[in-house]
């Protein structure tokens, strides 16, 4: 094995990243929300005051719309499970060798892919040493797992002249615990995988001492990652559309703000003064200075007093936003959220209440259902080859028949299966009643996934001639 630069490792980012963390920070920030995120994506005015500033801040609410939509776009892709035919029950119910089922660890791959435009699916194999049998692998838990990655986490790879990955680096960050009777240490760990070989670096996060614990030869021939991006962001060379609703998505909030203090103001009014009572007010009798216990605020911002001069006619009152204000705030937020929701390719009609419940029930569009079937081709692949890596990890782990629900629209189930019982007390033949047999499956598939095996059996009693 030839020599490997440690301190190296740590300073490695591919051109990717370095031009898209930024971005995908700020995607990861505005999913988690919270208050965090609102003094992050709050502006400040130019004439405000800090004290201002601070009660909007206390005020602020963030209406976290970038992740309704990167997890309402995974809801609705899998909103059935996928048909797994041959799969190794063990592994479909703990794909991540930490408890997380298939489908769980495909939500957050799907859920990261809408978020950053690029995710990753990590295959690794525990290590151990020794030879190893069929009762210590059940023992141990010696078998390969899948756990899905953020672009964050993935920070520098290379691809080669066969277009497949020659070397990758994944970053984590992990809290070393030895009990508790000892500190938690901080560790920042990078791992290196070739084609061949395998190098895992470690950085104290107290002394920054970078060491290299492990390393190894690769087992498989091959980079043990399936690395995504969207077709249409990234590999154009583009950035990801993700941004966009992150930008959207910090006006709207911004708006909100605004309306709300509006709405402060009409209820608390500014107080203009005359400039002569002013200038009275502000002086002590007895000293003929400014008193601090009767000093007014001669700063211009909305929350203090304004005072004009004598020729202002010295009128003391208050003055307050217009109501028209608000709503004219109001209606652009409902713009923007509409323009949101089309920016992310989904169908929205906020004007119409019964054509807004049914959207949020179906997107049953041509455009959208073109979207989420290409998510689906993309989501399924993506898992195919996290199946293949494993099996190359362990040859006993078989590669199941992988298929992804590609009915989107969900009806209304009651008045189908209303509608099923009515046809089915119509005077009619056999083959008549076979199709309906055939429908009504379709529909209890989209209520419970049904395993391959039984709905065969079930085709197999409907097609049996028992329609009486």
């Amino acid at each position: 094995m030839t020599h490997v630069d440690c301190e190296a490792a740590f300073r490695r980012f591919h051109p990717l990243y370095r031009k898209n963390r930024y971005i995908w920070e700020r995607s990861r920030d505005a999913y988690a929300g919270g208050l965090d995120y609102i003094r992050q994506a709050l502006i400040k005015h130019v004439s405000e005051i800090d004290l201002e500033y601070e009660e909007r801040l206390r005020r602020a609410c963030y209406f976290n719309y970038p992740r309704k939509i990167a997890r309402l776009i995974t809801q609705f892709v899998l909103s059935a499970d996928a048909a797994r035919s041959g799969a190794d029950p063990a592994l479909v119910e703990d794909f991540s060798r930490d408890g997380m089922r298939t489908v769980e660890v495909m939500r957050q791959f799907s859920t990261m892919l809408n978020l950053y435009g690029s995710a990753a699916l990590w295959v690794e194999m525990p290590f151990f040493a020794g030879e190893i049998d069929l009762a210590r692998k059940s023992a141990e838990r010696l078998r390969p797992a899948v756990r899905a990655l953020s672009p964050l986490e993935v920070v520098d790879w290379g691809e080669g002249e066969d277009g497949f990955l020659n070397w990758v680096i994944i970053e984590e960050n992990d809290l070393l615990d030895a009990g508790p009777f000892l500190p938690a240490v901080k560790v920042k760990r990078r791992k290196l995988w070739t084609r061949d070989h395998y190098y895992i670096f470690e950085q104290d996060g107290v002394t920054g001492r970078i060491a290299m614990p492990a390393s190894g030869r690769n087992p498989i021939g091959m980079v043990p990652i399936v690395f995504v991006a969207e077709t249409d962001g990234f590999r154009m060379g583009n950035g990801h559309y993700f941004e966009d609703v992150v930008r959207i998505s910090d006006a709207i909030l911004n708006n909100q703000s605004e309306s709300q203090m509006n709405l402060v103001k009409q209820m608390f009014g500014l107080l203009i003064i005359s400039d002569s009572f002013a200038r009275g007010a502000r002086r002590d009798p007895s000293e003929n200075t400014a008193s601090p216990a009767s000093r007014f605020s001669h700063v211009l911002a909305r929350s203090a007093a304004i005072w004009e001069s004598p020729e202002e006619r010295g009128i003391s009152r208050y003055i307050s936003p217009s109501g028209t204000d608000t709503a004219s705030i109001r209606e652009e937020n409902q713009m923007l959220k509409q323009e949101l929701y089309d920016l992310a390719g989904m169908a929205w009609s906020p004007d119409l209440r019964q054509a807004q419940t049914a959207e949020s029930k179906s997107w049953d569009f041509h455009a959208v259902r073109q979207f989420l079937t290409s998510r689906v081709d993309l989501l399924e692949q993506s898992e195919v080859k996290a199946w293949q890596i494993m099996q190359k990890f362990d040859p006993l782990v078989p590669v199941p028949s992988v298929t992804y629900n590609r009915e989107f629209s969900i009806p209304d189930l009651q008045s189908s299966v209303q509608s099923l019982l009515g046809l089915k007390e119509l005077n009619s033949g056999p083959v008549f009643r076979q199709e309906l047999e055939e429908t009504a499956l379709t529909l209890l598939e989209k209520v419970r996934k049904i395993p391959a095996e039984n709905r065969e059996r079930i085709r197999q009693e409907i097609r049996g001639g028992n329609h009486v």
